[in-house]
């Protein structure tokens, strides 16, 4: 299995929108975008939220999982990497 890169391409600063810290658009491995990522201030401190879409039954879906713990600690590092040096 090849390694898997991640890349925040833009990130969207949200001061004022109480634990909702940012929205980022992030590729993967150059080949693919994730758009809407969300990171997150929650009781335990910082999380990174999927993109989801509500379905007919009104719960909330993520669009995008990932499937293993290192992928998602990746990605978190990509996020809260990017929002801490800018």
């Amino acid at each position: 299995m090849s390694a898997i890169t991640f890349n925040v391409e833009k990130m969207y600063r949200l001061p004022d929108a109480g634990g909702l810290k940012a929205f980022a658009d992030v590729s993967v491995n150059d080949v693919l975008v994730i758009r809407g990522v969300r990171l997150v201030e929650g009781k335990k401190g910082l999380f990174v939220s999927m993109p989801q879409e509500q379905g007919k039954d009104n719960k909330w879906y993520d669009q995008v999982v990932c499937r293993s713990a290192s992928a998602y600690d990746e990605l978190f590092q990509k996020v809260v990497d990017h929002y801490q040096k800018n």
